[in-house]
């Protein structure tokens, strides 16, 4: 009897999840934010107290170094690896959603390769540069992500079908280049710049302060805030682009805005952290397999995941050698290239299926 009525309640929520989808989506985004919430406010936590330095938060009541060291380097720093791993892992699900291949990412798809470039050369020609108050290495990083973005694109679609395979092949190849002229240019440009281009193409988050932050933010949000608005398109993009453009979806403007927004982040990503791979793959794929496919689900979860698993990953660069640190790149590396390789298998086997 228990089993009959479990099953009619199954099959009604079912059946109001067909009549109503769009608050169906609501509730399961409403749970699982509680969910993701709840763990990024732990990972803040963990990431605030652990460190070279470990922080006893009764002496950030009574002595000054302490809330030295708190405020002005761990607080920006933790603050920071949430900022970045929110927005690579939301870009993550907005490109995997647009392009409808779950290997899409800023790093598989060449956009942090060329926000990498761009960075590289506006630091070999003079990284305190400024263009109407706005560093010139933003906007070389921003530029560079968005003519990659463009070049893969233009690469893998033939006609209206945009080709998974040359997709991927096509920001490999695109990466492959550009980490070429980024060696170029290290070795013709002078040693502390050099040094400078090395540290972005590994990736780090050792140059955190309430500054740099806020004009982070500026250029952050507004980027935010269009993926969070492109959820609902990029939802049923992700089905069909004739059934998103029967639903009234402007198909082609959607992916404007998505592709100037994934740009416009990763590009002041890469500026400030460097190449930081694999945050925008592994995030998106955990979201799904927790909460499901619904992308107006998956982006936001995206964002809070992201953000929890940048802390942790930024905790164990700044701990794993004790007085020494690790590039956060290679952590992210570390735990992503093995879950790409996964993917790809499992990809594979999908489609002979």
């Amino acid at each position: 009897m228990r089993v009959e009525i479990d099953e009619r309640g199954a099959a009604a929520d079912q059946k109001s999840a067909i009549r109503n989808p769009q608050s169906a989506a609501g509730r399961r985004l409403a749970r699982a934010a509680v969910v993701l919430t709840c763990a990024l406010v732990v990972a803040a936590l963990v990431a605030l107290r652990v460190g070279y330095a470990p922080i006893n938060w009764r002496s950030l009541l009574s002595d000054e170094a302490s809330r030295l060291l708190f405020f002005r380097l761990r607080l920006p720093r933790v603050v920071m690896a949430g900022v970045v791993g929110a927005s690579l892992a939301s870009v993550g699900a907005a490109l995997q959603a647009l392009f409808r291949n779950p290997l899409a990412e800023p790093l598989t798809l060449g956009v942090s390769g060329g926000g990498a470039l761009g960075a590289s050369v506006a630091i070999a020609l003079g990284a305190g540069a400024h263009v109407a108050g706005v560093p010139l290495v933003f906007l070389a990083a921003f530029a560079g992500a968005g003519v990659a973005v463009l070049v893969v694109y233009r690469l893998a679609r033939a006609g209206a079908v945009v080709m998974p395979g040359a997709l991927l092949l096509a920001g490999v190849v695109l990466n492959f280049i550009s980490a070429s002229f980024v060696i170029l240019i290290q070795y013709l440009t002078d040693y502390s710049r050099a040094l400078q281009i090395l540290r972005w193409t590994i990736g780090s988050l050792d140059v955190a302060n309430p500054e740099l932050l806020w004009r982070m933010l500026i250029f952050l949000v507004p980027g935010w805030i269009v993926l969070a608005l492109s959820a609902r398109d990029l939802h049923l993009i992700s089905v069909d682009e004739e059934t998103a453009a029967s639903l009234g979806v402007n198909v082609r403007r959607s992916e404007r805005l998505v592709y100037a927004a994934a740009s416009l982040i990763v590009g002041v990503t890469v500026a400030v952290g460097g190449t930081i791979g694999f945050v925008g793959l592994i995030v998106p794929h955990a979201v799904r397999l927790l909460f499901g496919e619904d992308v107006r689900v998956v982006l936001p979860c995206s964002f809070l995941l992201g953000a929890s698993f940048l802390m942790l990953a930024d905790t164990v660069a700044r701990t794993a050698l004790g007085a020494g640190e690790l590039p956060v790149g290679a952590i992210t590396a570390l735990a992503g290239g093995p879950v790409f390789l996964w993917l790809l298998r499992r990809q594979q086997r999908l489609a002979t299926m």
